[in-house]
């Protein structure tokens, strides 16, 4: 069984260790907009108190996702200040064009839909994982 579950994780190593690091990525992103909803006292009647919000659990998101990313993910090769600012540029414009449809989705769900806050960023973290791990597969860290 465990000589099964490893050749499985070899198999679909980036694709397991994207995964579990879009989670830790999840966690930080929702706790770090808890923290700055909180403190900001954001809620559905202050819908630019949720945008400001969602914008610091972005960056937030954002570093810690690069990191990892870069790190255990695709495990980059580059070097180089150039090198590395370049790639984290790219990466970093991949997630400014999900962290624009983030805030969208959020405006639409929470300000137009009247969906639940903590519920609409939960949805779209959904979205915004997913389609970050094509970007970051095809644009970014591309072999």
């Amino acid at each position: 069984m465990i000589k099964w579950m490893k050749d499985l994780y070899i198999r679909f190593e980036e694709t397991i260790n994207y995964l579990f690091f879009g989670v830790l990525a999840f966690l930080v992103n929702m706790g770090a907009y808890q923290l700055a909803a909180t403190v900001l006292g954001a809620d559905n009647d202050k819908v630019l108190l949720v945008l400001l919000a969602t914008l610091f659990a972005w960056i937030t998101a954002v570093l810690f996702a690069y990191w990892t990313n870069r790190t255990f993910v695709f495990k980059s090769k580059t070097e180089g200040r150039l090198a590395v600012g370049k790639e984290f540029t790219t990466f970093v414009s991949a997630r400014i064009i999900t962290g624009l449809m983030e805030m969208l989705l959020m405006y639409v769900l929470v300000d137009m839909g009247d969906v639940d806050d903590t519920f609409s960023k939960f949805i779209c973290n959904i979205v915004v994982i997913a389609t970050n791990y094509v970007f970051s597969k095809l644009w970014v860290f591309k072999k």
